[in-house]
């Protein structure tokens, strides 16, 4: 197709004139409309199926343009931690993340033998950098800090953090937050856990860091720390199963009064963002969530508030 430019009048004496002159541009004008490049953002298909919108197109159930092509591939930590699985076996299904995630799965078009797992530590989840998950499943709060490395689908559960202590320890008897300022505190490194421990109890001394919970829960059991922060289901577990001469001494504030959330984590712009959205909004909405709530994190009762 010849460029404008090589068609561009070049003076006076080249100016068309007369009803056959006036045909021909007419002619051109129309070819050029029709070569021209389109505005996809805002008119056909391609509008209505971009990436990370969950449309129909894109949200194809079972034929998503995942990881590996017909099989949605998810990602969690190692050890996978009760109450959020069972038996550190995340593919049976058990346990309130793995339950979440087949369901997930499912609305995505994708039943349980078209699912596989693969291990990803909870600080890499959420780094930046390419993924080798479709979406992972861990324990991950929403937050803006985060949102500039990867995506998030909405929310699938509300938490709120705990601490938890030795029976009969100092840090055990706490009533409030000032009443934690001097103990010897522990949370797992880049969780949502250590930013309450420095930001709203802010200790006098400076909090231990773990690169995992079970390292965490072992400090506290060797005397290392005098208290662990913990969401509330995960510390209830702790208490009642792992280390049982702890106690929960109680729940922390949402810092600035909003909720925090966990997210399923995805890649920076992946397509599959607002299908996967689409579909924990779902879940929420038939009341699956609150099912799997009730079913699997019932122990995770009320504890009195650290003001």
């Amino acid at each position: 197709m010849t460029s404008a430019s090589a068609s561009r009048p070049t003076g006076p004496t080249s100016r068309p004139t007369g009803p056959a002159s006036l045909a021909a541009l007419l002619l051109a004008a129309s070819v050029l409309a029709a070569c021209a490049p389109q505005d996809t953002a805002t008119s056909g298909p391609a509008a209505a199926s971009g990436a990370g919108q969950g449309s129909a197109a894109t949200c194809a159930k079972g034929a998503l343009a995942t990881h590996k092509a017909g099989t949605l591939t998810i990602g969690t930590d190692k050890p996978a931690y009760a109450p959020w699985f069972a038996d550190d076996a995340p593919a049976n299904g058990k346990g309130f993340e793995s339950a979440v995630a087949y369901a997930v799965a499912d609305r995505l078009g994708y039943p349980q033998d078209k699912v596989t797992w693969t291990v990803s530590p909870f600080d890499k989840a959420f780094a930046p950098g390419a993924k080798d998950f479709d979406f992972d499943i861990n324990q991950v709060s929403i937050n803006d800090d985060r949102k500039k490395s990867v995506d998030f689908s909405s929310g699938y559960y509300d938490v709120r953090q705990a601490v938890v202590a030795l029976k009969g320890s100092k840090a055990a008897s706490a009533k409030s937050l000032a009443d934690l300022k001097g103990v010897k505190l522990g949370a797992q490194v880049g969780s949502t856990s250590l930013t309450a421990v420095t930001g709203q109890i802010a200790p006098t001394t400076q909090p231990a860091v773990f690169d995992s919970n079970d390292l965490a829960k072992t400090a506290l059991k060797n005397g290392q720390i005098d208290a662990l922060v913990l969401d509330l289901p995960t510390a209830f577990y702790v208490t009642g199963a792992e280390v049982t001469d702890a106690q929960v001494v109680g729940q922390l504030q949402n810092a600035g009064g909003g909720t925090e959330q966990f997210g399923l984590v995805l890649d920076k712009g992946s397509a599959l963002t607002g299908c996967v959205t689409a579909a924990v909004d779902a879940l929420r909405t038939d009341g699956t969530l609150a099912r799997l709530e009730k079913q699997w994190l019932s122990d995770a009762v009320s504890a009195p508030v650290l003001g």
